[in-house]
């Protein structure tokens, strides 16, 4: 099955860090993103860029609303994604419990609906 981790970080504690604490949490992340790889669990992924560059599209009435900004105020931001293949929920988890940002943050896990199966399945 295929996962979805995002990753949530308070974007206000990140620009707190030192420049030597960034870079051993960059290094966690090269680690942890080449052993996924190395085991076959890694699809994609990718860093987004900070929350002042987002931009919230909402149709009403017709009518596109745009809004910068993510579309709700949050204490946690969304700070990345990596999509992954598990054998099940179990494996997904195991996995995002080594994401670098899951000592400071949250990791969501949601499974990806697959063509022609139901999004419960």
């Amino acid at each position: 099955m295929h996962y979805l981790l995002l990753i949530y970080d308070a974007e206000s504690d990140l620009l707190k860090m030192s420049q030597a604490e960034l870079g051993k949490m960059y290094q966690e992340y090269m680690e942890f993103t080449n052993d996924i790889k190395s085991k076959g669990n890694h699809l994609a992924g990718h860093q987004l860029q900070p929350i002042a560059t987002a931009t919230t599209v909402r149709v009403r009435n017709g009518k596109r609303l745009t809004t910068d900004g993510p579309f709700a105020e949050t204490k946690e931001q969304l700070g990345g994604f990596y999509m992954i293949e598990a054998k099940d929920l179990d494996e997904a988890i195991e996995i995002a419990s080594h994401v670098p940002s899951a000592k400071v943050g949250s990791i969501e896990v949601r499974p990806i609906v697959v063509q022609g199966t139901a999004a419960n399945a």
